[in-house]
């Protein structure tokens, strides 16, 4: 008689961290709309449109064998992954008026949004290599969207400048750079990646990084 077999490790860790992605997407969900409706501030909303397309990209990626399982991998991914939704509207006064932020975290949300249509399925959340992508925002930096998060992010310790949030958010984001890096040494394996990374130089921010 064959023995019957559960699913694989791999598979639990994937429907894992998806469940976990969308538990805290409900309660940033449930704390901006709160939010929202007591002041009228858009600022954390489109915070929220940035978190949403993580979560649906996250359901619908395409599946890869060449993923870094390591230690660091997870949780650097973990703690990048897990600090946007733990942002929390804050009862402090606002470094810009909330048209500014507005503005600066919509930049950023339509930077992400051209990020994600270039890649398509081939988002992924771990440090992977599900394809190598040059076309759109990719022909300018290797990771439009991770810029575009941090300008989101940005914008929303610009309107809720409370000390927790910027803890949060330096943490969650200096993970998320890391993670950035640790994608680029899995990819340079990868011979179209290399040639892709001596056509584009810059990481995150042209000029800069």
């Amino acid at each position: 008689m064959t023995k019957s077999t559960g699913p694989s490790p791999d598979i639990v860790r994937d429907l894992g961290a998806r469940a976990l992605v969308g538990a805290l997407f409900a309660l940033l969900s449930m704390s901006l709309f709160e939010d929202f409706a007591r002041t009228g501030h858009v600022t954390g909303l489109l915070l929220l449109v940035s978190e949403a397309l993580v979560v649906v990209l996250m359901v619908i990626r395409r599946r890869t064998a060449r993923v870094d399982r390591s230690a660091a991998a997870a949780f650097v991914t973990a703690l990048s992954l897990a600090g946007p939704p733990l942002l929390r509207p804050a009862d402090v006064t606002p470094l810009a008026p909330d048209l500014v932020t507005a503005l600066l975290s919509g930049a950023g949300l339509l930077v992400v949004i051209a990020g994600k249509i270039a890649l398509g399925r081939s988002f992924g959340i771990v440090p992977a290599n599900r394809g190598v992508v040059a076309t759109g925002p990719y022909a300018v930096v290797r990771h439009p969207i991770y810029a575009g998060y941090i300008v989101t992010h940005t914008a929303f310790l610009m309107a809720h400048p409370g000390a927790l949030n910027v803890t949060i958010a330096v943490v969650a984001d200096t993970a998320l750079v890391v993670r950035a890096l640790m994608e680029e040494r899995l990819m340079a394996i990868d011979d179209a990646y290399r040639v892709y990374c001596r056509r584009v130089g810059w990481h995150l921010v042209p000029g800069v990084f």
